[in-house]
């Protein structure tokens, strides 16, 4: 079974070398968002993404998002991206906002699923944040099976991926809010799933820095 290791209040530095170490052995972790718990996996390990598809039951060409826990971390994952790209990231990260953007060649099919693009967002709990500087970009996919429902506390991912997981990292339950809103900024900038983030704010966002390209809403599965 998965060993559950309480999160500090502040945690010191030296809380996160084995748990980095972990990461860059391939180990799998499962760690709270503002939203759920996330399997976490190194974005650049393909035997660690392996391993998450197995523990979800994830089906194939289904794209894996990734969370980062600084700006400059954009540069691994990103391949160009529009000039209003930045006003976006700028207004709503950290926080509930995932970007769909060009990919950088190289990247594990399994991130993208071969369609040559990343969901990319940086998280708001600070703990995540701090976390993800010192093991660079994980996998940020919900805690569950496949078609459950996601877990909300260090409890539920042990008696659902307990087997599967390495480590599960308590910080407490997580809020159960809605999942991220889902942007794509490929072409024109376009809500693929509506979340906490909606197309008037990012429409006023882009207005009020003088970008004057509209927000289309559009419903994928």
């Amino acid at each position: 079974m998965a060993k559950i290791v309480a999160v500090p209040s502040d945690p010191p530095p030296s809380f996160f070398v084995p748990i980095a170490d972990l990461v860059h052995r391939g180990g799998l972790l499962a760690v709270g968002t503002e939203s759920s718990y996330a399997l976490a996996a190194s974005a650049s390990g393909s035997h660690a993404l392996d391993r998450v598809m197995k523990a979800k039951g994830r089906p194939s060409g289904k794209p894996l998002l990734v969370l980062i826990g600084e700006r400059s971390q954009l540069d691994t994952l990103a391949g160009s991206v529009p000039s209003w790209f930045s006003v976006l990231v700028n207004a709503f990260w950290p926080g509930p906002l995932t970007v769909v953007v060009p990919a950088q060649s190289g990247l594990s099919p399994v991130l993208t699923a071969g369609i040559g693009t990343i969901g990319i967002r940086e998280p708001a709990p600070a703990f995540l944040r701090a976390l993800l500087r010192h093991t660079g970009p994980l996998t940020g996919t919900s805690a569950n099976r496949s078609g459950q429902v996601p877990c909300l506390t260090a409890e539920e991912v042990e008696a659902s991926l307990g087997h599967d997981v390495d480590l599960i990292l308590d910080a407490g339950p997580a809020p159960g809010h809605e999942p991220s809103t889902l942007l794509s900024v490929v072409d024109a900038p376009a809500i693929l799933r509506a979340g906490p983030v909606s197309a008037e704010e990012i429409q006023a966002v882009l207005s009020q820095a003088g970008f004057l390209v509209p927000v289309r809403e559009t419903a994928v599965e």
